[in-house]
């Protein structure tokens, strides 16, 4: 039976939750909006490994350098896909940085001080991470239409051409002309007549303008001004959904709140009581940097139904289903869904037997 729902109630959790979010869901706009303004497409290609797996190895343990929680890392993974990181890498650090960053691990090292503390905190690092992997080289043979929305879609589109015209540009002000190879020396000649011929009108062109130039420079809103507009068109975007998720996962606290009874005898069953663990989970919407002292308060329920919570948590919840619309399609966020609920569910059941055959020995 459930509890009747207060109109005080709910204003007092909305809040909390909103107040626990929302500075997380700043940082991650602005970090989008610095990265929309600041960094250059194209820039991964330098930083991460050429071939496609061990970039993806690689994502997954960012969140150790850029620490960020399931809130902020939706709309940095937004900004970053449309400066053309790859999909497949995105998710990965999308799915791994809430669990794979030096606060969750200290805040779970914290609540199992007492309960297994090391063992608890590295297999929550070492699930998380090999679930997020997992994600990422699975969606190395998924095509991109079938993921992002297409508005996200339109904007790496657009941000490809935008390169390529850059490139070409770049290309045509050196007087290169690598198309023309196969010609004969007599065309080639001709087309670097021609390409010099260009330079020097662009150059002239250029010359002309440079009178304006300080006038330009001047009405030209700043960088900083730019990343600023940005990261709060992104706020807006992303703020709506939080709100929404928000509310519904109050509904469902008050709702379920008093039903300790019916939690302890699910927890007897290792299967039921890990289902239950990630279904309170994903209705719970904790934060990852403070989950784990909840798990670690529920002590009917086995260490791999815990480790389960604190592994699915960060990955999916009510908020995040809806913070993820803004990046995928329907259908692939619902495979996707049903995807991380049965691979953590059989993963962490899987490592407590395997705990336990060790810690029997």
């Amino acid at each position: 039976m459930t509890n009747s729902i207060t109109q005080p109630d709910f204003a007092y959790f909305f809040l909390s939750l909103i107040l626990e979010g929302a500075p997380y869901i700043l940082l991650g706009t602005l970090i989008s909006g610095f990265i929309d303004v600041y960094m250059p497409s194209g820039l991964h290609e330098k930083i991460l490994p050429k071939k496609k797996v061990p970039a993806i190895l690689m994502c997954g343990l960012l969140g150790i350098f850029i620490p960020v929680c399931e809130c902020a890392v939706v709309p940095v993974i937004r900004r970053l896909v449309a400066k053309g990181l790859p999909v497949s890498c995105a998710f990965t650090y999308m799915l791994a940085a809430p669990i794979v960053n030096p606060i969750t691990w200290f805040s779970t090292a914290t609540a199992f001080s007492e309960q297994q503390q090391w063992l608890v905190t590295w297999s929550r690092m070492g699930l998380g991470y090999l679930i997020a992997v997992t994600v990422g080289l699975i969606l190395m043979i998924v095509p991109i239409e079938r993921i992002l929305r297409d508005s996200l879609l339109k904007v790496i589109r657009s941000e490809g051409d935008r390169v390529d015209d850059a490139e070409c540009s770049s290309h045509s002000h050196s007087g290169k002309c690598g198309h023309h190879e196969h010609h004969d020396h007599a065309h080639a000649e001709s087309c670097c007549d021609h390409a010099h011929h260009h330079c020097d009108h662009s150059h002239s062109h250029d010359h002309a303008q440079d009178h304006k130039g300080h006038k330009t420079e001047k009405s030209s809103p700043d960088r900083l001004v730019l990343a600023m507009r940005s990261a709060m068109r992104d706020f807006i975007d992303v703020g709506v959904y939080f709100s929404i998720g928000v509310s519904l996962t109050v509904l469902f606290n008050l709702s379920i709140a008093g039903n300790n009874s019916v939690l302890d005898g699910l927890a007897a069953n290792e299967w039921s009581g890990t289902a239950t663990m990630m279904a309170l989970a994903f209705v719970l919407s904790v934060c990852s940097t403070s989950d784990a002292f909840m798990a670690a308060t529920l002590h009917t329920f086995s260490y791999g139904a815990k480790m389960a919570f604190m592994v699915l948590g960060p990955m999916l919840d009510v908020k995040l289903i809806f913070l993820y619309q803004t990046v995928m399609r329907g259908r692939f966020l619902l495979w996707l869904s049903l995807g991380l609920f049965i691979g953590v569910g059989l993963l962490c059941i899987g490592w407590q037997a395997i705990v336990e055959v060790i810690l029997s020995r």
